[in-house]
């Protein structure tokens, strides 16, 4: 049984189905994919949009391989395109296919002597990916053991604030700033957090492939949710929708699922074994009992738009085509995230939203419908940081058109012209702009605090010895017969795949014959 078809869900699900296991998949929504899915948000606009997440890094090629998944990732050769705030007739263009334009464009913003420590930093990140990836299909390693591969200078940067490795390498704000964000998505935290989340979630965007690249999937995220579908029912499974799971009663050779179908009628069932792609958070409620602490929170606003045309940049050297064609990120200096960070912190709303922003349509244009592609227009998704679901609690609509309103004006602070003049229209004619705040998240798709992460990141290795598969695998819980198969998960976050896997491969060691 696996509760939730998310794609970790449908992996777990294709996996067990595969082996010869009769799989049964759960699903409260009326569509199979959770938060990795592509739909129709604008009415009478033939886009399809990655509502909530946007790109793949974390998926192993084994997981493509082994299950035979018709899926095309793409590279971005643009990496990432900032522009100087206060400035930004001048802006910071990545382009990992040209390293003497890279340069230049370091010298343009006042950043000359960053150039050579950008190259040094990325080949050390590199050299840890390649260390720690290819780790990831296979059960977890002893913390012993990762020390020993990724190197002494890693490992104390790894368990030392990251601001201070960011600091002591790069001297430009601007450049501290590119570096951080990968620290800071979907987590509320200071560069010199001394919890270390940020370095885990760092750790965990550089590692990607073993090479740190974010590709736009063929199709959208759709396509991911489609291919994982495909095989799981080619393999056996069921797959229901519109089937709430309201409580799981685990006992030393099963559980007990009991959920309710569309019309509100109760169904129990027993299965060998429960797999739950689902936040730890939400398992606890399952198991009827009380959540311990306040539960995480989220801290993005995710802005979904449809534009007639991209907009114009103040700075004339860079096309909007290649500037947009990366990661354009906005008003994200390393001392504008710091100052946001503290004003979040102190309950408000960051008087200057740093952000970023993903155009899919550039890289794979087959989210749009025919008419759109031959008209120029583009999708865009804003990822706003440090707007953790504590601002949006008391007022969740009021503060949702506040935060908006914010981060569009923090984006046309550094545009040619405001946003709002190049989006699109619905049937309705209303503009195609949609937010979700962390607790929309929460409310659409079950992300308790609207954490894209289920929870905090945690180490992908272990510090103690397991005991068990399901401990060996990062996916135990408080019950033998109950698994986590989601991003909360040891190796979570992401649209990876990977606790899926690892929650069938814990149960066929587990129980290979069961």
């Amino acid at each position: 049984m696996v509760v939730g078809g998310g794609h970790n869900g449908l992996t777990a699900a294709a996996y067990l189905a595969r082996a010869g296991r009769s799989v049964l998949v759960l699903e409260r929504a009326d569509h199979l994919g959770g938060a990795t899915g592509s739909l129709r948000v604008f009415r009478g606009v033939d886009a399809n949009l990655s509502r909530y997440s946007y790109l793949v890094s974390l998926m192993p090629q084994a997981v493509r391989d082994e299950l035979g998944l018709s899926l095309q990732l793409r590279r971005r050769r643009i990496a990432s395109y900032t522009p100087l705030p206060g400035d930004a007739a001048r802006g910071l263009l990545v382009d990992t296919g040209d390293d003497g334009a890279t340069r230049s464009s370091f010298a343009a913003v006042g950043a000359a002597s960053d150039h050579r420590a950008w190259q040094g930093f990325a080949a050390r990140t590199h050299a840890l990916a390649q260390a720690v990836f290819p780790g990831v299909t296979a059960p977890l390693p002893p913390a012993t053991r990762v020390r020993a591969a990724v190197g002494e200078e890693w490992w104390a940067d790894l368990h030392a604030p990251l601001g201070e490795l960011i600091e002591r390498t790069f001297t430009s704000d601007l450049v501290r700033g590119v570096i951080v964000t990968d620290a800071l998505i979907g987590t509320f935290a200071d560069a010199h957090d001394t919890t270390l989340v940020q370095n885990r979630c760092f750790l965990y965007h550089v590692i990607g492939g073993g090479t740190g690249d974010w590709d736009v999937p063929v199709g959208g995220m759709g396509a991911v949710v489609d291919a994982l579908t495909d095989v799981a029912r080619a393999g056996g499974a069921e797959l229901l929708t519109r089937a709430t799971v309201r409580a799981v009663h685990p006992g030393p050779d099963g559980a007990d699922v009991v959920w309710t179908d569309d019309d509100g009628r109760e169904h129990t069932v027993t299965a060998g074994h429960v797999l739950v792609n689902a936040a730890p958070r939400v398992l606890d409620g399952l198991l009827g009992r009380e959540p311990a602490g306040t539960g995480p929170e989220g801290s993005q606003l995710k802005v979904n738009m449809v534009l007639r045309r991209l907009p114009r940049l103040r700075d004339p050297q860079v096309d909007p085509s290649v500037a947009f064609a990366g990661t354009f990120h906005i008003n994200e200096t390393y001392e504008q995230l710091a100052t946001a960070y503290a004003e979040a912190a102190a309950g408000r709303l960051p008087s200057v939203p740093p952000a970023e922003i993903y155009c899919h349509t550039l890289t794979d244009p087959s989210i749009l419908g025919a008419g759109l592609r031959a008209s120029g227009h583009h999708t865009l998704t804003l990822f706003g940081l440090h707007m953790p679901a504590r601002l949006f609690r008391d007022d969740p609509e009021g503060a949702r058109a506040a935060a908006l309103a914010s981060t569009l004006g923090s984006l046309n602070s550094v545009l040619a012209e405001p946003i709002e003049d190049c989006l699109a229209r619905d049937a309705d004619g209303r503009p195609c702009l949609e937010a979700r705040s962390p607790v929309d998240l929460e409310d659409d798709i079950a992300l308790p605090g609207g954490h894209i992460f289920h929870r905090d990141l945690q180490w992908p290795w272990l510090e103690e010895e397991a005991h068990s598969p399901a401990e060996r695998w990062g996916v135990a819980t408080a019950h033998d017969r109950v698994l986590l198969c989601g991003a909360g998960a040891r190796r979570g976050g992401g649209v990876s795949g990977i606790p899926g896997r690892s929650a069938a491969m814990a149960l066929l060691e587990e129980a290979p014959r069961a």
